[in-house]
């Protein structure tokens, strides 16, 4: 599920199955400004996204393969056909490799080579699912859940910057073990909820008729799994919940935590993960180990081996035989997402490549599709729209001069990272066997746990970043107080260097305005220059931002997106503040590059117009109702329609552009503004 821009705390995306090997030929890459994508006969100041976006989407329906298709789902596609081509030469036999290529080119033919997959069938789970079966009482559970490292099986357990001091790394525990993408999924009881369920419940005992559980049998298993995930759920916080930093911040002793949780054995569990020696940790969701120790203490022995063993081939089902990638499609990706067909052989592998290798491929990547020019012109954007906002702050009339000090303060404290690290990742420990699929996952699985783990009680790297150069997204890190725009993103049309200013800094200049503004929203305000979670605000500023952000927060509420389901303005105000103070900063530093400059009409449009055509146009696509419920539920940014209309509804420059008159849709009569 593709969701251009982020703020980085814990972010989870479903992956999918494929298994097609069509050749796609290379697309020529689209302006950053393109009338052909327009519909002029739409006015403007009543729908802008139909204005920017009507021809697109009338040219480019969803593939069957994707759950949605917007112009950066189509740069990411495009960019996966480029990463192929990497892929391919480093996989060929008579390749010359050095141990980069190596890795990359084994890792991608294994996992392309779908005949040999098929051949083993469920043989590589066969020790995993010994292992599950030996277990003799409860108390081994914990053994068996540290061996099941990233299946996020009963929590997630991790590494995190302190909250109160960003400088230092530590152990996190965090809630986990659901099958379903949310804790909402489980809880609600509308119809739809319902049927869902009622599909996941059938998926879950296919899975096991898999395994070769008898029908019967299967079926009682997979109730099982229901309850004790229901169980989890209830225990769980919500999103909206999570939005609150201060509700993650809980330090306490692992005595403490035994405490809370004495059930699940976590000394066992420690040891057995390399940490024998722990004697603290954050725990982000004290409920939630409350729940899990009453379910450890309620449900019988051979109920848990059943939940351990369908999350093992729940995490597994990608890797495995066409008959378990098949199932695990056809409810994550057709009930779920709507796709009618699985991705190809080659995207889901160059995919897996990019999650389990990415700083890797990243390198060879970089070298032939990133140029200095583009990183050059990059930062230089990026430093314009770090002035329009310092302006900004020196000018709100809401903000006492205390409160701006400190906002300078973590403004000049951020840091910009373009295009790909200064330091690239060290995978010489990571072992990649040709022909060995399932093995590699485990083994990339392991190195990246024992990678993060590793960082504990040591010094932060402030260096490293949290997606891979060929990424086609970009993020804000509010405790390393860093915005971060990977190469891939960095790529027509989105970002053109034969373009003229005007688009460029509508899509990518918003894009980093709108990053920017994510250190300054209703999580990242919370953060201080150095990433520590410090309320550096006076008591009235912050109820003066309040006010503000709530305006955005009932705007956004009242938009549709599917059916009778509303946009959760509190789930997604921290990307709607950011999209609209993005692009009022992308505004600013646009005017101060082209001051001075005679900006002439373009295809019928005036410079202020093709700014914000730009921006509309960065948002063009269209979503399948399945992933429209799905996103409604689990996705902080709101859709596309409205990440156009919500934002320039609320800029007056946006109405003298295209003279659009009061009482138009397009001019908000109550209009939001934070920055």
């Amino acid at each position: 599920m593709p969701t251009r821009y982020a703020v980085l705390f814990a972010i989870t995306f479903l992956s999918f199955l494929s298994f097609s090997t069509a050749q796609q030929p290379a697309a020529k890459p689209e302006p950053a400004l393109d009338v052909t994508s327009m519909d002029r006969s739409v006015d403007p100041c009543v729908d802008f996204f139909a204005y920017s976006c009507g021809g697109w989407i009338k040219n480019n329906p969803i593939p069957p393969d994707q759950s949605s298709w917007d112009t950066y789902s189509k740069m990411q596609d495009e960019n996966l056909g480029r990463l192929r081509d990497i892929l391919e030469a480093a996989a060929a036999p008579d390749a010359t490799r050095n141990a980069v290529t190596q890795k990359i080119g084994d890792y991608y033919a294994s996992c392309t080579d779908e005949k040999e997959i098929d051949v083993k069938g469920v043989d590589p789970l066969r020790p995993a699912l010994d292992r599950i079966a030996a277990i003799g009482s409860k108390t081994a559970i914990a053994g068996v859940a540290a061996s099941m490292i990233d299946d996020n099986v009963l929590f997630r357990f991790e590494s995190i910057q302190d909250y109160r001091d960003a400088s230092q790394v530590i152990a996190n525990a965090d809630q986990g073990g659901l099958g379903l993408p949310d804790r909402d999924y489980y809880t609600k009881e509308d119809p739809k909820s319902v049927e869902l369920r009622k599909a996941y419940l059938a998926h879950v005992r296919k899975m096991f008729e898999l395994l070769g559980d008898k029908p019967d049998t299967a079926a009682a298993e997979a109730i099982t799994v229901m309850q004790i995930e229901t169980a989890l759920a209830k225990g769980s916080m919500t999103r909206v919940e999570r939005r609150d930093p201060k509700s993650l911040d809980h330090k306490l002793s692992t005595a403490d935590l035994e405490k809370i949780n004495p059930e699940f054995h976590w000394q066992d569990y420690f040891a057995k993960v390399g940490l024998p020696s722990l004697t603290s940790l954050n725990v982000a969701t004290p409920g939630f180990f409350k729940a899990l120790n009453a379910e450890i203490a309620k449900e019988g022995l051979a109920d848990w081996k059943t939940y351990l063993r369908w999350h093992l081939v729940h995490a597994s089902a990608r890797y495995l035989a066409s008959p378990f990638r098949n199932e695990n499609f056809n409810f994550y990706g057709k009930t779920l997402q709507g796709q009618q067909e699985p991705l190809p052989t080659w995207k889901r592998c160059t995919e897996d490549v990019d999650d389990f290798l990415g700083e890797a491929l990243g390198q060879v990547y970089v070298e032939k599709y990133f140029s200095p020019e583009a990183k050059q012109q990059a930062s230089k954007i990026v430093k314009e729209i770090q002035t329009a906002m310092e302006q900004d702050i020196n000018a709100l009339p809401w903000m006492s001069a205390t409160t701006k000090q400190q906002a300078l303060v973590k403004l000049h404290g951020m840091a910009n990272k373009i295009g790909y690290p200064d330091k690239w990742r060290d995978y010489s420990k990571l072992e990649i066997v040709r022909g060995d699929e399932l093995g590699n996952v485990g083994r990339a699985r392991q190195f990246e746990f024992n990678r993060q783990l590793a960082k504990i009680g040591k010094p932060l790297d402030r260096g490293e970043w949290d997606m891979t150069p060929p990424t086609v997204n970009a993020y804000y890190n509010p405790q390393m107080n860093d915005i971060n725009f990977p190469a891939g993103v960095l790529q027509p049309p989105a970002f053109d260097l034969n373009s003229d200013a005007a688009p460029n800094y509508g899509d990518t200049g918003g894009t980093v305005g709108h990053e920017l503004t994510h250190g300054f929203d209703d999580e990242g305000r919370q953060f201080d220059a150095q990433g520590n979670l410090r309320d550096w605000w006076t008591r009235k500023d912050g109820k003066e931002f309040e006010k503000r952000a709530s305006c955005i927060s009932n705007q956004y509420s009242t938009y549709t997106i599917v059916d009778d389901i509303k946009i959760n303005g509190k789930l997604t105000l921290g990307e709607d503040v950011a999209d609209l103070g993005g692009l009022l900063l992308a505004y600013v530093a646009w005017k101060a590059d082209t001051k001075g400059q005679t900006l002439e009409p373009i295809d019928g449009l005036t410079p202020d117009q093709r700014f914000f055509v730009g921006y509309g146009q960065s948002w063009c696509g269209q979503t399948r109702d399945e992933t429209k419920r799905l996103r409604a539920t689990v996705d902080p940014h709101s859709p596309e329609r409205y990440r156009t209309n919500g934002v320039v509804s609320n800029m007056p420059e946006f109405q003298e552009a295209f003279h659009c008159k009061a009482g138009s849709p397009m001019v908000n009569q109550n209009r939001c503004r934070v920055w």
